[in-house]
């Protein structure tokens, strides 16, 4: 039997984000998953720190990355996908899904031809039950729509990496109101989730502790079926719709959404320059008479 693999994980504050880095500790193999970059939506600046520090850091464990993987397309982070995909010279996959996702914000966006909304941004589009070999361990794909149409989560041996999916017991689940998101979908994604042993490692994407208090990294799926607020394991779906969609009434649209969509949906790139070489993100506007 393989050993199982070895996690490391790297938060970013701004931002409330896990990267996590899960590695075959046999062969030394590794993938990213969730990478950030910074962005300063005053000035327009998009910097790398967080990911160069994140590079550094696979340098002094010695592991070699083979890919980098996307929970789905982010809207309150800017992705380092692509800038890691063109460091590191590994492809970059994210769920099948983001070509819906991708054909709905080109819409709303009004992005125009020169868009192309095929999935082609990204090196590999994954289904359920998809495996990605990661040395002598596999990556098993488990799509789990809800919260955006392309969310997946990734199973390594005893790890779950499960995007926006579920947050920490106290904190819940993802929320449902983006286009095309369904509390009933999320709930039987996290309902398949739930299926898996109690012992599962469950690592998050996103942690907002109180004020002096440590992000959560890990949870497990006997701690989220015992414990999650919104979900536990005899939760009934239409109870868990109703309060899902009262809290999700109430929740203003994340910060960075509309440049985090642009940039994301694009397999972590900016838009194309204009004439004079100049990059800009879309911001809908809406006029409240009220």
């Amino acid at each position: 039997m393989s050993n199982p693999p070895v996690i490391h994980s790297f938060h970013h504050a701004t931002s409330g984000t896990w990267t996590h880095v899960v590695a075959d500790p046999a062969s030394g193999r590794a993938a990213i998953i969730d990478p950030v970059l910074d962005f300063d939506v005053a000035s327009g600046r998009v910097g790398t720190q967080p990911a160069n520090e994140l590079l550094a850091r696979i340098g002094e464990l010695g592991l070699l990355v083979v890919a980098i993987l996307e929970t789905h397309a982010h809207a309150d982070h800017l992705s380092a996908g692509a800038w890691l995909r063109d460091s590191l010279g590994v492809p970059l996959a994210i769920g099948a899904g983001i070509i819906e996702v991708q054909r709905t914000f080109k819409r709303l966006l009004a992005l125009g031809d020169h868009f192309a909304a095929d999935g082609r941004a990204f090196d590999r589009l994954l289904r359920d039950g998809d495996v990605i070999p990661l040395g002598t361990l596999g990556i098993r794909v488990i799509a789990t729509p809800g919260h955006t149409p392309d969310s997946v989560a990734y199973l390594v041996g005893d790890a779950l990496f499960v995007g926006d999916t579920i947050f920490a017991p106290a904190a819940g689940t993802a929320r449902c109101d983006f286009p095309d998101g369904s509390a009933s979908t999320l709930y039987r994604s996290i309902r398949r989730l739930y299926e898996l042993p109690d012992a599962t490692r469950v690592f998050l994407c996103h942690d907002y502790p109180a004020e002096g208090a440590s992000p959560t990294a890990q949870t497990s799926i006997g701690e989220e079926k015992a414990a999650n607020i919104q979900l536990r394991g005899d939760t009934r779906e239409d109870d868990y719709v109703l309060v899902r969609e009262r809290r999700d009434a109430t929740l203003a649209a994340p910060r960075l959404l509309w440049p985090a969509i642009q940039f994301n949906i694009r397999g972590g790139r900016l838009p194309p320059a204009d004439t004079l070489g100049r990059r800009h993100f879309r911001l809908p506007v809406f006029l409240d008479a009220g």
